[in-house]
């Protein structure tokens, strides 16, 4: 559940922060009468989202067994390129979203209603979408239930209370820290998934080495045991992997780790001026308080 946790916290804390950026701009502007479109963009995305997390989990299951295989193989596979790309971009670009967002509200505001609703649409449609594929090839590794959806939904509802906190000013983090450390566990459970996606796509017949297990620990380390059911639900672990699906977990794992804390050493080998952007709401500030 922890794993999902996190999911839901980390990628809901982004889409949180980029909804009060957002109302916070048009209240300091002196523009609220253009924040029902904003709303209404934001929840448009919101059920989007929900609506697609929906499809894929009562669409699949009207399928075979391998076409389920090679469907969830093929969608976690992508969830984990999408989430990688993510927290890559989300470390390069963060102090930077502010402004960006900013500039598209200027250009959507001039151009009409239409393109308002349109702008914020797509600022938290994309991390919505990301969220629910993320989220349902998560659960689809764990196999545990509800469990794991109970733990997403749990990390999505912190982050909109987060969210409000940091739209208040009552609450100030390190949030170049907290999304760095949280960003090289998101890698961790994200090769958890990947390993699961090329298992998947193996029971369905497109990879070879199904049957080739690179070890086997489950009288050390039973599934249905409760740190066997922890390391699951956290890590993704199996204890009777085949030699693909290490190899892939491997060669995925350290060099993204590696990559990423590299990224963020050079990042922080200057440091930022004290209180510095801590009213800009960006996520790479040294704290977060967006202004209204």
């Amino acid at each position: 559940m922890f794993g999902n946790y996190l999911i839901g916290l980390r990628e809901g804390l982004e889409a949180s922060l980029v909804v009060c950026i957002l109302i916070a701009y048009l209240v300091k502007t002196g523009r609220r009468d253009r924040l029902a479109p904003v709303w209404t963009g934001i929840a448009a995305a919101v059920v989007l989202s929900m609506a697609f997390g929906a499809v894929l989990q009562f669409g699949s299951t009207q399928l075979t067994f391998e076409a389920q295989e090679a469907l969830g193989g093929s969608l976690s596979i992508i969830a984990v390129g999408l989430v990688t790309w993510m927290v890559f971009w989300m470390r390069r670009t963060a102090r930077h979203l502010r402004s960006e967002l900013h500039g598209k509200l200027d250009a959507a505001i001039a151009m009409g209603t239409f393109a308002l609703v349109t702008t914020a649409f797509l600022a938290v449609g994309r991390e919505g979408l990301e969220t629910a594929l993320f989220i349902w090839s998560a659960v689809q590794a764990t196999g545990d239930g509800y469990n794991p959806l109970i733990g997403a939904t749990l990390g999505l509802l912190t982050s909109v209370v987060l969210g409000w906190l940091f739209y208040r000013g009552a609450l100030k983090i390190n949030l170049a820290k907290f999304f760095t450390w949280t960003g090289a566990m998101l890698v961790v459970v994200a090769a958890g998934v990947l390993a699961y996606g090329v298992h998947d796509l193996q029971e369905a017949g497109w990879l070879p080495g199904l049957h080739n297990q690179a070890f086997d620990i489950s009288s050390t380390i039973p599934k249905d045991s409760w740190y066997g059911t922890l390391l699951k639900g956290v890590f993704n672990f199996q204890p009777d992997p085949t030699v693909f699906q290490v190899v892939v977990w491997a060669a995925y794992l350290v060099p993204t780790l590696v990559l990423f804390l590299g990224l963020f050493t050079r990042g922080t080998a200057t440091p930022a001026t004290p209180g510095a952007g801590a009213p800009s709401g960006a996520p790479g500030a040294g704290s977060a308080k967006p202004t209204a």
